[in-house]
């Protein structure tokens, strides 16, 4: 008996094989306004690694974050975010390669709907990364 699947939940592929630039640890700048100034990686969703290995993340990716600079309310909490800027450089399928001044991420509600916290994204959103996330690219400011 095969296992049924549920079709169209998920999130949509990036359509490119994205350079993880970014490691466990990492403090990020966030790009919204939640209330979040700097996040700190302490985990990566869906990051199937090898044992011992320190998790990575590039764009796209989710990750949850651990809330070191920001408004009294929003500091010390752990929050999902999803990466929308890397320094590390990374290809595009039709050879162009695209890189970012700073590694920012934009704080969300949930984990079910990837609905931002924030209303507005100060700087460039990547296109695939708009794609994805159809609720950040509404609010983004400038889609590179």
């Amino acid at each position: 008996m095969a296992a049924s699947r549920k079709v169209g939940v998920g999130l949509r592929p990036l359509g490119l094989k994205v350079t993880k630039g970014i490691n466990k640890g990492a403090k990020l700048k966030v790009a919204d306004n939640s209330g979040a100034k700097v996040v700190e990686v302490i985990g990566v969703k869906k990051y199937g690694g090898v044992a011992g290995r320190m998790p990575k993340a590039g764009i796209g990716d989710i990750i949850i974050g651990a809330v070191k600079q920001g408004t009294p309310d929003m500091k010390h909490k752990v929050v999902p975010c999803v990466i929308i800027r890397q320094r590390k450089e990374f290809r595009r399928p039709d050879g162009t390669r695209v890189q970012f001044e700073d590694n920012a991420c934009v704080v969300l509600k949930d984990l079910e709907k990837y609905e931002p916290k924030g209303t507005i994204i100060k700087g460039p959103v990547p296109k695939e990364v708009a794609k994805r996330f159809p609720n950040i690219g509404k609010i983004a400011s400038v889609i590179v």
